[in-house]
């Protein structure tokens, strides 16, 4: 009878060790007290879409594979994303989101004497009065051209504040920590494989790990020749 259980056990082994090797465990902290633990806490495989959530112990299993990129998070901490080279248990240790405001002192002002300047193409606004035997409206117009401007100088001050959040998150240091690259090509990588900013604002907060390693592996099936930016064209002397 003795034989036959310890068989028993040695034949389920490699099965309970094969399902092992599918799956990552570990639990999830406060990176401050190094001992709370983040009940409800989300981890996510990006790669399969699979999704879990934190225990009341902190404690997580979901299933992966080496390669994968996994991704911890909870409101009002820092999402931080591992790209799994094993699957030993893990600890993580999530920091608080905290916004720092830099103050500013204003010693002095200078007024600019175009302010009251008038623009010599603006319309007189004009009253458009409508009684209520006419079934109108009221409407004030002449303003028009202002709105337009002030939604114009909007969009450049937007578009200017998602440039300086890829150059500050797509870079060749920031490239090197996630994936192994060597040799000059990385600045042609940098250049193919830079998100948009139409990329960055429909995805918010925009992943550039999980981006970053799906381009290199998306690059690595490009021909030799094609890994290259385009040489610009030459100016003709007059």
């Amino acid at each position: 009878m003795l034989k036959k259980l310890i068989l028993i056990l040695l034949l389920s082994f490699p099965v309970v060790l094969l399902a092992q090797n599918n799956t990552l465990t570990g639990n999830i902290y406060d990176n401050e007290s190094r001992a709370t633990v983040l009940q409800g806490a989300t981890i996510k495989n990006l790669n399969t879409k699979t999704v879990t959530l934190a225990d009341k112990d902190g404690h997580f299993a979901i299933s992966a594979k080496i390669g994968d990129l996994v991704s911890f998070g909870m409101a009002g901490y820092q999402t931080d994303t591992v790209y799994l080279t094993n699957l030993f248990p893990k600890n993580v240790f999530l920091r608080m989101f905290v916004n720092n405001l830099k103050s500013v002192d204003i010693t002095s002002t200078k007024v600019s004497p175009y302010l009251d300047a008038k623009d010599p193409n603006a319309m007189p606004a004009r009253r458009v009065d409508y009684s209520k035997e006419r079934g109108g409206l009221r409407l004030n117009l002449g303003y028009g051209k202002y709105r337009r401007e002030q939604a114009k100088i909007q969009e450049l001050e937007e578009n200017d504040k998602y440039q300086e959040e890829i150059n500050k998150n797509f870079n060749e240091e920031y490239v090197k920590s996630m994936v192994k690259f060597e040799g000059p090509d990385i600045k042609d990588f940098i250049g193919l494989y830079r998100p948009t900013v139409e990329q960055v604002k429909a995805e918010r907060p925009f992943n550039y790990a999980y981006y970053t390693v799906k381009a290199y592996h998306t690059w690595l099936k490009l021909p030799p020749d094609q890994r290259k930016l385009p040489a610009l064209p030459k100016l003709k002397a007059n």
